[in-house]
């Protein structure tokens, strides 16, 4: 007997049955109910029922890959300059939660720091990660030898997946890490699919096959005319073709970003998505009635 979800809160208000509901996703360990890619915001977005969690990943300066999304430290802690710049043992004193939720910065000073992976993937050893590598001046290499480093120590292969929009962190990784299919392959043929109506999923690809992208995506469209090329912008949005294009061969996976509305969750089912990614586990909390 196929069993019902119904929601907690406003967000999964409408009853959905659980057999045909994607997983629910913490972007970020749960950026939204807590400072991003910490212990703590995915400490509660497991309380909150995710079916897994989504962290971004970069590498320190003795090369331990850490849990951090932007460019430069001062964006969300009290450091200043790349996360390349300091060691892990340096990064694990940083406040990660300095700037969170202003203005009254509640986890200022809590002893939030940034975790390695190593640390996340062993305090919790059964839950599914998917890595989203976010280093903008790491070797592809480098970084790829040590990813797969840890994900071996951690006896994780089986339960993480990578991501990277630069396909070039992806082509690097050792042959035992699963990764996504490229994300510029990705957007690629669903613009065939939308704007061409040209289904062409490659033979090439493997049977097993994860595709990420955002369920709504704006982009900038090139046609070339006799006397040059023309630009103008048009908006990728799933639908049923693209699906039954990307499902055309067994064995797809696609997971929808930037689920953060009811609206779009509800979307998300119809299409038949695997997975959505959330910013804030809490408002999709589920309470499955047998």
């Amino acid at each position: 007997m196929c069993k019902k979800l119904l929601s907690t809160l406003f967000f999964l208000a409408v009853a959905t049955q659980v057999c045909a509901s994607p997983e629910i996703i913490a972007h970020r360990g749960g950026t939204g109910d807590a400072p991003e890619n910490t212990v703590l915001a995915i400490t509660k977005a497991l309380q909150n029922n995710a079916d897994a969690v989504w962290i971004t990943v970069q590498m320190s300066k003795d090369e331990i890959p850490v849990l951090y999304r932007p460019s430069d430290l001062k964006t969300l802690t009290n450091y200043t300059g790349p996360v390349s710049s300091f060691n892990a043992d340096q990064l694990a004193t940083a406040d990660a939660g300095y700037y969170y939720g202003a203005p009254d910065f509640l986890y200022r000073n809590k002893g939030i720091s940034i975790p390695t992976l190593e640390s996340v993937l062993t305090k919790w050893p059964k839950t599914k990660f998917f890595i989203d590598i976010k280093s903008p001046d790491a070797s592809p290499d480098t970084l790829a030898k040590a990813l797969g480093k840890v994900l071996r120590d951690t006896k994780s292969l089986q339960r993480t997946r990578v991501y990277s929009t630069d396909e070039k962190y992806l082509n690097a990784l050792p042959k035992d890490v699963q990764r996504f299919i490229s994300r510029d392959h990705t957007r690629t043929t669903l613009a065939n699919i939308l704007l061409a109506h040209q289904c062409g999923i490659s033979s090439e690809e493997s049977a097993e096959r994860w595709y990420g992208l955002e369920l709504k995506r704006e982009v900038d469209v090139a046609e070339k005319f006799t006397l040059g090329e023309g630009h103008s912008p048009s908006t990728l949005i799933w639908d049923e073709n693209a699906m039954k294009c990307f499902h055309a061969k067994s064995g797809a996976h696609i997971i929808l970003f930037n689920i953060n509305t009811p609206e779009d969750y509800q979307q998300a089912v119809q299409l038949g998505a695997d997975g959505v990614l959330v910013d804030s586990p809490s408002k999709f909390n589920r309470k499955v009635n047998l």
